[in-house]
């Protein structure tokens, strides 16, 4: 590749932006939604193949970009450098089989060469970084999160960002997250927002979702506008979804009491 992608990136992104701030790009109007897919956890793994096949099955045209490994707690670093990796792009696809641009990098390094160098022509409506295994809770856990990482990077580069985690439904080292019920509740999220994501309405801000993983009972509802949890203690509490908890105030009471949370992080 003729010098270095973020020499390219640099020059794309001012084209490219420069049409599209505000409205579709020129060629015509937008048909259907068209998100930007990534993780921390890697091109390969369960969450985000996951939700990749259901935004396809709703319709929406979906481009992938990853990091080709596990990098989570990579906040919104950026390579090359050792941790993150020498920025080194290759093909790979998602465990069903989807095509995928794989990054020998962090996850914002993965979004950054996504927008930049993925959607020639236009920007697409949103970027969805999961879905991630275990939550990412309260100020300073969302502040390393990988996951968050990359939506704060979407959103620095003028596109919504949404970082979407799946809780685990006994401990951090035992048992499965409940994967259907996080794919299932960013799909409702996407397809809530769509009206105002397909006019390019939303500004370019970071959502957190997190979502429980139930063990007993059922997810209770949403709680939306849920600020970040100030004391982190409780980031990884079991989610009682039987719980008779209402109107929590954080984002930490509301997954512990059954409650997919959601609400704004910092971009910055």
């Amino acid at each position: 590749m003729p010098g270095t992608w973020k020499t390219r990136f640099r020059a794309i992104l001012i084209a490219t932006f420069a049409m599209c701030m505000g409205t579709a790009c020129s060629g015509g109007s937008d048909e259907s939604l068209l998100i930007l897919v990534s993780n921390d956890d890697g091109v390969g793994a369960e969450g985000i193949d996951l939700l990749v096949e259901a935004l396809r099955a709703e319709g929406y045209k979906v481009v992938v970009s990853a990091p080709d490994g596990n990098r989570s707690g990579a906040s919104d670093w950026r390579g090359p450098s050792e941790f993150c990796g020498d920025l080194s792009v290759g093909t790979a696809t998602t465990r069903s089989g989807y095509p995928a641009t794989a990054i020998d990098g962090c996850p914002a390094d993965a979004v950054a060469y996504g927008l930049a160098e993925l959607f020639p022509g236009r920007r697409p409506h949103l970027v969805i970084a999961g879905l991630n295994k275990g939550p990412n809770l309260c100020d300073q856990l969302a502040a390393v999160s990988g996951t968050a990482g990359a939506a704060r990077t979407a959103a620095r580069l003028g596109v919504p960002g949404l970082a979407a985690s799946q809780a685990f439904p006994l401990s951090l080292l035992r048992g499965d997250p409940d994967f259907a019920s996080g794919v299932a509740a960013v799909v409702a999220w996407v397809q809530e927002h769509e009206p105002v994501l397909m006019r390019r309405g939303m500004p370019a801000s970071v959502m957190s979702m997190n979502i429980p993983s139930c063990e007993a009972g059922e997810i209770r509802g949403v709680a939306r506008d849920m600020p970040l949890s100030s004391d982190c203690d409780r980031a990884l509490d079991l989610q009682n979804c039987l719980s008779d908890v209402d109107n929590p105030q954080t984002d930490i009471e509301a997954l512990a009491n059954g409650f997919v949370s959601v609400g704004p992080i910092p971009v910055d």
